[in-house]
């Protein structure tokens, strides 16, 4: 029995996943990412195929550490043939990360317009169309971005952790409550503005960090349209790596 081993480093952690076929089977998330982590992986599970997807830089050390462990590697750069086509007008520039996400959208719903919403430090906004188009996207702040920037560009607004679970009024009775609503809901509003830009069978996949703080607030036009997938952006690099591996 073999595996495919998907990286994913963004900028401040990475995660590791190993697939097996579709079925993701483990995955981790670590600060480092050092070649004696891919080797502890290796060792409990044989790595047939290796894919890396970096935000941040190019490693050469744990490309050289994949060719060790893994049979074939890939690195996701705007010259890997890919399970979509893509609508932006620089592809060279687009986060690799969002381009696996819009993959891990099309192998969870194929032929569908879908909303692909990642919401981390930044949130990105990305349209996926039913015959595998990438369409194109926006870019916002996120969640913790918002609260900073009102605390860091105000004399009185404090700062609040509007990431953390609780309740979030509809209409905040004192400052901090008033503050983590209108980020909260303003972020959701914008989730339900884009989605109601696109067809009306359109799905939202939200992904990134704040995802499941922010779904119970994103209205569901119909049922089950709104999908939480944390693992949305390692199924589709594992997605990008079957792809390549059928074209050889």
């Amino acid at each position: 029995m073999s595996y495919n081993l998907v990286i994913d480093q963004g900028n401040s952690t990475a995660k590791i996943a190993v697939f097996e076929g579709d079925s993701l089977v483990e995955q981790w998330r670590c600060e480092d990412l050092l070649p004696e982590v891919l080797r502890r992986v290796a060792v409990s599970a044989p790595i047939e195929a290796a894919i890396y997807c970096s935000v941040t830089h190019h490693s050469e050390n744990i490309i050289f550490t994949l060719r060790e462990i893994a049979g074939k590697v890939y690195e996701l750069t705007s010259l890997l043939p890919l399970p979509i086509t893509i609508g932006y007008a620089t592809p060279s520039s687009l986060g690799r990360d969002r381009i696996a996400a819009v993959a891990g959208a099309r192998a969870m719903l194929p032929g569908r317009t879908v909303l692909v919403v990642d919401a981390g430090t930044a949130i990105t906004y990305d349209v996926l169309q039913p015959d595998g188009n990438f369409l194109g996207g926006n870019i916002a702040p996120g969640l913790w971005l918002r609260a900073e920037a009102l605390n860091r560009h105000t004399e009185r607004l404090p700062l609040v952790n509007v990431e953390t679970p609780g309740d979030v009024a509809l209409w905040g009775t004192d400052t901090p409550r008033a503050i983590t609503a209108g980020i909260v809901r303003g972020v959701a509003g914008e989730i339900d503005y884009y989605r109601r830009m696109l067809p009306d069978d359109a799905a939202v996949i939200l992904t990134g960090g704040d995802a499941v703080r922010l779904a119970p607030f994103v209205p569901q036009h119909h049922a089950a349209d709104v999908i939480v997938e944390p693992a949305l952006v390692v199924r589709g690099l594992n997605c990008i790596l079957q792809y390549n591996q059928a074209l050889q």
